[in-house]
């Protein structure tokens, strides 16, 4: 049997998940990465476009259509036939290098004065550009690391209307010593100021943090461990990361005119333990308090709007934790981690656990999902190891790969009637799981369903029933009697392999196939009646089901698999077999 696994897995399968693209999309030549929660798209990787590209305002993907925001990082590199493209007033974020490499960027036609500027977004500077440069107004948006590097900037001063800085804006400009920040500056990146001349000068530093119009931007280890923001200082903006990895910090009361807390912001905050979030906080953003392993108090306001990828990732300490009514989706890995949560009011109007959320939650006790989730991803609670029950929502079609896994204490489950597949390992490791009540239209089990249930009894399938897959039932030792369903067209390798209790095996009458070790080292099992259908039986599918006696042969049975009754020590090796293939030692040991 295979050892057990738990948290550890969780961890890198978790790690995997938050930098992979998750739901991706071709849609005219472009690729984009879907955000289903706020119905928004990034253009991402784009090898092989070429000549003049017409970015749309938006896309629409089935039934949802989706906004593009943003154009990802590396998108359309190295594509020297890209000669111009169009961006939609949609687009909020460029990433770096988005362009590098292309026809746009080798065209001096589209420089002027040192940098390139498309549709009011500016791309990239170049060592052309003034020492003391004026962005020109009408650019509301400046890609990444437009400056990064720059030696020739000494001071830039920026035009109001501009909403975000992003990360390593001017990272590396060492001659930069002075930049300004509009009223209208939303946001501010990481590294924004990394490697300048500007972060050396004093008269922006108060109590080990640094500001700029009213803007902190990045804190120091001599920053005191219960931090407060200076009465003369109006902090309107926290940049990205400030805190971060910070060694010291141990209690923050965030100022009451914030309306973000910015990504990565708290990240590896070891001591951070307590911090206080004003009712005008709207977003929290991936990454906010990921790791502060220590934090026992943060609690969100009740009117969030917004809520980042593992925002709490590996708050072992959170215990509790309230969720506006305004979510509409809990993001991958949001709580992944938090060990000691023990209960969580969902949000009335959810719709979207995604992958990961809960997953190590140890001690989350209840699980009321209200009735308007329609979608539960990967791992979503997986390793929940506190859940006795749960009851799927009647709007959920598919419960998602793993998404119970290793729920060891979880006995009960209800499925809505219109459930139409349980994924691969979606109860795998469910060791107290009782009782399996078999939706009227499920369609599919996947692989490894519900792999080791060791206390799950009989099932009755329905009868319309197509799929079970690999190693479903693998090592359910209380099951007795498997009756397949009428219309069962998919018996997977080792699906009910090493479930020693069953005596019976009731087939139905369409089954053409059964899998390798399908029914391997079922010690009990007594007779077997075949499909009147069945032409395969693969190899070791009965192999050591010592007290297997009699089996009533199909007239159809085309081959036996090598090792197939090997070991069944009761049963008689058939006589006249004419016509059937015989695999090496299929009836080695047989009386």
């Amino acid at each position: 049997m295979r050892k057990h696994t738990l948290l550890p897995l969780f961890l890198m399968l978790l790690s995997s998940m938050l930098y992979a693209q998750q739901e991706r999309t071709l849609w005219n030549g472009i690729n984009y990465l879907l955000n289903p929660i706020e119905g928004t798209a990034q253009v991402t990787e784009t090898p092989k476009v070429s000549g003049d590209l017409l970015i749309p305002e938006q896309i629409t993907v089935g039934t949802q259509t989706y906004i593009v925001t943003e154009i990802g990082e590396k998108a359309f590199k190295g594509n020297k036939k890209l000669t111009a493209i169009v961006l939609p007033s949609t687009i909020r974020r460029i990433y770096r290098n988005a362009f590098d490499g292309t026809g746009i960027m080798t065209n001096k036609a589209f420089w002027n004065e040192g940098v390139l500027i498309i549709d009011s977004c500016l791309i990239a500077a170049n060592k052309d550009i003034a020492p003391k440069y004026t962005v020109p107004e009408g650019v509301r948006l400046i890609a990444a690391g437009a400056f990064e590097n720059n030696k020739t900037l000494t001071r830039v001063i920026l035009p109001e209307g501009l909403t975000e800085i992003d990360h390593d804006l001017f990272k590396g400009c060492k001659n930069l010593t002075k930049i300004n920040i509009p009223a209208s500056v939303q946001r501010i990146g990481q590294d924004v100021l990394t490697g300048t001349a500007l972060l050396t000068d004093e008269k922006h530093w108060r109590r080990g943090a640094f500001y700029i119009d009213g803007c902190l931007i990045k804190a120091t280890e001599t920053i005191s461990p219960k931090f407060t923001f200076p009465k003369k200082t109006r902090t309107r903006l926290i940049a990205s990361g400030a805190f971060a990895d910070n060694p010291v910090l141990h209690s923050i009361v965030l100022p009451d005119s914030l309306q973000e807390i910015a990504t990565a912001l708290f990240k590896g905050c070891t001591e951070l333990q307590e911090v206080t979030i004003p009712a005008t906080v709207r977003r929290v953003e991936r990454f906010a308090f990921y790791n502060c392993a220590k934090l026992r108090h943060a609690l969100l306001p009740t009117d969030l709007v917004s809520l980042g990828e593992a925002a709490f990732f590996g708050c072992l300490n959170l215990q509790e934790q309230q969720l506006s009514n305004l979510l509409t989706g809990i993001p991958v890995a949001c709580f992944s981690q938090c060990r000691s949560l023990t209960q969580l009011p969902f949000p009335t109007a959810l719709k979207r656990v995604e992958d990961g959320a809960f997953a190590g939650c140890t001690k989350l006790e209840a699980l009321n999902l209200p009735a308007t989730v329609e979608f539960i991803g990967e791992m979503a609670f997986a390793g929940c190891m506190g859940l006795t029950r749960v009851e799927v929502p009647a709007a959920v079609n598919m419960v998602g790969k793993g998404a119970f896994k290793d729920c060891i204490h979880l006995y009960t489950v209800r499925f809505p009637e219109t459930l139409y597949a349980i994924d691969d390992e979606a109860f795998s490791g469910c060791l107290a799981l009782e009782k399996l009540p078999c939706p009227k239209d499920l369609f599919r089990i996947g692989k490894r369903a519900f792999y080791n249930c060791q206390s799950l009894d009989n099932i009755t399938f329905n009868d319309h029933l197509h799929a079970i897959e690999d190693e479903a039932f693998h090592h359910c030792i209380k099951m007795t009697v498997v009756t397949l369903p009428k219309e069962l067209e998919t018996l997977g390798d080792g699906a009910f392999e090493q479930c020693i209790n069953v005596r019976h095996v009731n087939m139905n009458e369409t089954i053409e196939r059964i899998g390798d070790r399908s029914f391997a080292v079922c010690k009990s099992l007594q007779e077997l009646y075949q499909s009147p259908r069945l032409t395969h039986i693969g190899k070791a599918a009965f192999v050591e089901c010592r007290n297997l006696s009699k089996v009533t042969w199909s007239d159809q049975l085309e081959e036996i698999g090598q090792e197939a009754f090997m070991d069944c020590i009761k049963l008689q090796t058939p006589q006249e077999m004419g016509g059937v293939r015989m695999g090496k030692n299929a009836f080695k040991n047989c009386r």
